[in-house]
């Protein structure tokens, strides 16, 4: 069996257990994914879809739908590799690579942490200094004591930590709810969104930057990780069963991801584009401007939902950080002391007076390109019956898996040649 990262609690029980745990035979299965999920609300998704909602209008609505239907696929191929493997997507690839591509690997991956880290953190700052009216770096000091408390739940096993993320999950998707029902939104209109187009180059930024949004390069690290010993298959027969609840954890998390997100962008373009509004750049601009157009109430929501947001998936790219370090060259570092590290950029940030706001949707750019140093291995290693053995994926599977990738590798190579 694989190592464990020290970040991941230990809870190892077999599927019999596990199904005889409870009357309700899906719930210790439930979990991972939601963990996972958290990625793909984080405060960059706030920033990229609310610059697409304000600019373009429900024009970016399929966009957040292909992402989303692609985070599903490879989620489900992380969370796979897991099963079958005991061991992380990190770990493969240090056995099957030589050690100068891993250490390669493992560089880039921890610059795509960074910039995610960064993005995680100052929107939760973001959400306590429009909440609370503090300035910018106690707002930041207040997310790294609010970020330790969160972490620190993992000395009591992954189940507390676990009820934290998808109560904050659950906060972030109560906000949102509420605030369509305030802004009536065009259904009509969003519905036609769903029709694939573009409407000049920058809208193919924000495309981009949507895509690293959703789909999060760490994180298909860390969900592989999150279920290569949580529950242990000792057959094929388990393995096969295993998967079975493991998709249906996907499906429910990735789906009320999506959701939100497409909250996030109809909301944006129902108040803001609707009004005129084609350039709320910023999240501090998005809550000055949503009192006036819908009340403080709706402004506070907005505010509760960054706040939850930016919490929870800082902590989750903490865990990210130290899977993907331990996995690609067997090292490993306090929890308390990554979170310390990574929190130096967001503080730089501030103090320097940059937009916060600017800063996110730029790193969604960077993140997206980490996407395929982490998907190609993962969709390699998959496709592989001498890897994955009887949970190896299907033809069609590794051909849609591939196509994603053709996709992912396209639109960043569009953006380039745009810019220029």
């Amino acid at each position: 069996m694989a190592t464990r990262p020290e970040a991941l609690p230990r809870g190892l029980r077999t599927v019999d257990e596990a199904l005889h745990r409870t009357r309700f035979r899906a719930l210790p299965f439930l979990g991972p994914a939601f963990i996972a999920a958290v990625a793909y609300i984080d405060p960059g998704n706030f920033a990229t879809n609310i610059a697409g909602g304000s600019q373009f209008g429900y024009t970016l609505v399929w966009v957040i739908v292909a992402a989303n239907l692609m985070a599903l696929l490879i989620q489900t191929l992380s969370a796979k590799l897991g099963i079958a493997t005991g061991r992380n997507l990190a770990e493969v690839c240090r056995d099957h690579f030589s050690s100068r591509t891993s250490v390669a690997l493992w560089l880039q991956a921890e610059a795509i942490a960074m910039a995610t880290d960064l993005a995680e953190f100052l929107g939760a700052a973001i959400g306590f200094h429009l909440l609370a009216g503090t300035g910018l770096v106690v707002s930041t000091l207040l997310t790294a004591v609010a970020a330790f408390a969160l972490l620190g739940l993992q000395q009591f096993g992954y189940r507390p930590f676990e009820a934290a993320i998808a109560t904050l999950i659950g906060v972030i998707g109560v906000c949102y709810l509420l605030e369509l029902t305030i802004a009536h939104p065009n259904w009509g209109a969003a519905a036609h969104g769903l029709v694939p187009r573009f409407a000049g180059s920058e809208s193919v930024l924000l495309a981009v930057g949507i895509l690293g949004a959703t789909v999060m390069p760490h994180v298909i690290y860390l969900h592989s990780a999150l279920t290569q010993d949580r529950i242990v298959a000792e057959t094929e027969a388990d393995a096969a069963k295993l998967m079975r609840y493991t998709r249906l954890d996907v499906v429910a998390a990735m789906t009320l991801a999506g959701v939100i997100n497409l909250a996030m962008l109809v909301m944006a373009a129902s108040t803001f584009f609707k009004h005129g509004l084609h350039h709320v750049a910023s999240l501090e601009q998005a809550h000055r401007t949503l009192e006036p157009a819908l009340g403080t109430t709706a402004a506070a929501l907005f505010a509760v939902a960054l706040l939850g947001s930016g919490l929870s998936s800082s902590a989750v790219g903490t865990l990210s950080g130290q899977v993907v370090m331990q996995g690609f060259i067997r090292r490993s570092i306090p929890v308390w002391v990554r979170r310390t590290v990574t929190m130096i950029p967001a503080f730089a940030v501030a103090a320097a007076g940059v937009d916060p706001s600017r800063t996110l949707v730029l790193s969604q750019v960077v993140l997206s390109f980490g996407i395929p140093f982490a998907l190609v291995p993962l969709v390699r290693f998959t496709s592989s019956r001498a890897v994955m053995g009887a949970l190896v994926n299907r033809r069609l599977t590794t051909v849609t898996a591939t196509g994603v990738a053709v996709v992912i590798v396209s639109l960043n190579v569009f953006l380039l040649v745009s810019a220029l």
